[in-house]
């Protein structure tokens, strides 16, 4: 910002102006502060580091277990499903033309790897987003992580 100062001489040509330095302001006020008051903003200014790792811990623990529970059930529907295709086939029930198998493979590759340079940008810019995340919050993450190893383990 800059504020227009005076001359005390009215017939001097060159106009002076005082630059105003705000990176300090920028500093103390965030704009989260401003939007949703002082309480917010990062989690390593609101918590304390015990406080931090429990509950990262905490919901690492669940997401883990849930993604174990999940894991085991959708191994158990896909392994049952293609044990009773194999079982049907060979009982002479399905006959599969594995050509046409090839070919369709094939097809979905080059659909895949098209969808895939597409894609990228915006891959690239969430995992950006996630590990600028995961350093901004560090403590949280690693609980996270611990927590999230405990719960595939139990």
């Amino acid at each position: 910002m800059a504020g227009r100062r005076e001359d005390p001489d009215p017939e001097s040509d060159d106009d002076s102006y005082e630059v105003l330095d705000i990176t300090d302001y920028a500093r103390r006020h965030q704009w989260w502060s401003r939007v949703f008051g002082n309480n917010s903003g990062p989690i390593a200014e609101k918590y304390s580091v015990a406080t931090q790792i429990m509950m990262g811990g905490v919901s690492g623990w669940c997401a883990g277990y849930l993604f174990q529970r999940v894991g085991k059930i959708a191994a158990t529907a896909v392994g049952g499903g293609f044990l009773l295709l194999q079982i049907a086939n060979h009982s002479g029930y399905v006959q599969v033309d594995w050509k046409k198998v090839e070919t369709d493979v094939n097809k979905a590759k080059k659909h895949l790897k098209k969808k895939a340079n597409k894609a990228a940008p915006e891959i690239n810019s969430f995992i950006e987003e996630s590990s600028e995340f995961v350093k901004r919050n560090i403590v949280l993450s690693s609980g996270f992580v611990g927590g999230f190893l405990l719960g595939l383990a139990s």
